[in-house]
């Protein structure tokens, strides 16, 4: 009877060892998901795509408060999932692309005629997203987030380039977006038709993985 009792602890324990070594995404919730909140995890190497929210503009004003700078209506980003844990936890992303139609971008700038082209330079960045929707943008070691925005003036072509160390924005599940305000970009070379710094605001939505709109949980 004893070594019967011996061995049902044991096998019991034994099992109790395993449980506890299994990983937690076996039952758990991922951080990004699709098919909503609590929905099937978004695989690690899965690409998603954002344009701009229906009806918004991608704007870089030269204040905070102020709307003097360039409009865009047409933006999109590209990024890689690199990360998807379990909630409440923090996703990573690595940011492969983020564009401006430069023929959707106009300058009220005193001065500017119209906007050749925006570049985001120094691409991939890398994005993490928590499970409160917190989202943080970081260039690559020893780099940093660039923007170049070409503009043509009454002067000739000019161009301005604005650099952050960092973006922060915040994810939202009604409507599957990120949204930037204010982010302030300084202005690193340029002319005196460049303001000095660029307050860049922008709501991307949906975010989708293969056309499934993605939940942070």
């Amino acid at each position: 009877m004893r070594t019967r009792t011996l061995l049902a602890l044991a096998t019991t324990a034994t099992a109790l060892a395993l449980t506890a070594a299994a990983p937690a995404s076996a039952d758990g919730t991922a951080v990004l998901t699709t098919g909503g909140p609590g929905g099937t995890a978004v695989a690690v190497g899965d690409t998603l795509t954002a344009p701009l929210a229906s009806g918004t503009s991608a704007t870089l004003y030269s204040s905070a408060t102020g709307t003097s700078g360039v409009v865009c209506t047409s933006s999109q980003f590209t990024a890689s999932v690199t990360g998807n844990p379990d909630a409440p936890g923090t996703a990573t992303e690595s940011v492969t692309g983020h564009s401006f139609n430069s023929s959707s971008c106009s300058s009220n700038v005193t001065g500017v005629l119209g906007v050749s082209g925006i570049t985001v330079d120094n691409l991939p960045y890398t994005a993490s997203v928590a499970s409160d929707g917190t989202l943080t943008v970081l260039p690559a070691a020893g780099s940093t987030i660039q923007t170049t925005v070409k503009l043509r003036t009454l002067l000739g072509s000019i161009t301005c380039v604005y650099q952050a160390p960092s973006l922060n924005g915040k994810a939202d599940n009604a409507d599957s977006s990120i949204a930037f305000t204010n982010q302030q970009f300084t202005k690193v070379s340029g002319s005196s038709l460049c303001f000095a710094n660029g307050y860049f605001t922008a709501k991307y939505a949906p975010v989708s993985d293969n056309g499934a709109a993605v939940s942070v949980n």
